[in-house]
């Protein structure tokens, strides 16, 4: 592997994990593609968009919202949130992002260690960014 890499934004794989998700990763950083011991995404939140409720067992997971606002709950607190904004979420701890706003919601989002988050990605299904997509990201 390079000592560093660098790659445009139209470069990204987008995937979503099943086709009928309301959320989709572009991947920055992974251990597939990258050889990192992280994963970092963009991760794209149709309007009324959510994860379901999912937990992680080793790995420690951070939000920061690019655009768009919504709801983080963890471990049923609701933290409401919006551009600019980062939230934590410690490992074994279950949470849910949802999309409560009038456009998508745009997270980039880490992950460490990357705990098989990069797998399930990739193994789901190939999508792109589209027009809006690139414009809110550039």
């Amino acid at each position: 592997m390079s000592a560093a890499t660098a790659r445009n934004l139209r470069d990204c794989k987008v995937f979503r994990i099943k086709r009928e998700d309301t959320n989709k990763f572009a991947l920055l950083a992974d251990p597939i593609g990258d050889g990192t011991g992280f994963i970092t995404v963009i991760e794209i939140f149709d309007v009324g968009g959510k994860t379901p409720p999912n937990s992680h067992v080793a790995a420690d997971e951070l939000f920061y919202v690019l655009h768009g606002e919504g709801v983080a709950v963890c471990e049923g607190k609701r933290l409401p949130i919006a551009k600019g904004a980062s939230f934590l979420v410690r490992a074994g701890a279950e949470h849910v992002v949802e999309n409560t706003g009038a456009t998508r919601l745009y997270c980039l989002t880490t992950m460490v260690p990357n705990e098989g988050f990069a797998e399930l990605i990739r193994g789901g299904v190939v999508d792109r960014l589209d027009d809006e997509d690139l414009r809110i990201l550039s």
